[in-house]
C-alpha cells in the first residue's frame, strides 16, 4: 500500500524523467484509486490508463495532416479532442467530488 505523499513525489519525479502518461497515471491514481486496492485492480486499471493515452497519442497522428506546420483543419481537431476531454473532466468532477460553498 502507498501513501498519498510518497505518489505525489512519484508523479512529480516521472513528470520530469519524460514519463508524463505514468504520471498521469500516479495522479489518477492519487485522485480516484483507493489505497487498498487490489494489484490485480491496480494492473487492469494501469493498462486501461496507458491504453486510452496511446489510442488518444495514436489518433492524434494519424488524423494529422502531413503538412509540416498544422493546419486549420489540425487546429480543429485538437480542439475538438480538447472539448470532449474537457467535458469528460466537468462529468467526472461533477459525481466525484463535493460542491464547493452553499446553496
Amino acid at each position: 500500500m502507498a501513501d498519498r505523499a510518497y505518489l505525489e513525489r512519484l508523479a512529480r519525479d516521472l513528470t520530469d524523467k519524460g514519463k508524463l502518461i505514468e504520471a498521469g497515471w500516479v495522479s489518477l491514481r492519487i485522485a480516484a484509486v483507493p489505497l487498498d486496492a487490489s494489484p490485480t485492480q491496480l494492473e487492469e486499471m494501469r493498462n486501461a490508463f496507458f491504453a486510452g493515452a496511446h489510442h488518444l497519442f495514436s489518433s492524434i497522428m494519424t488524423i494529422l495532416e502531413p503538412d509540416a506546420e498544422p493546419t486549420e483543419k489540425d487546429l480543429d481537431r485538437m480542439s475538438l479532442i480538447d472539448a470532449e476531454l474537457r467535458a469528460f473532466i466537468q462529468a467526472f468532477e461533477l459525481k466525484h467530488f463535493p460542491a464547493k460553498g452553499r446553496a
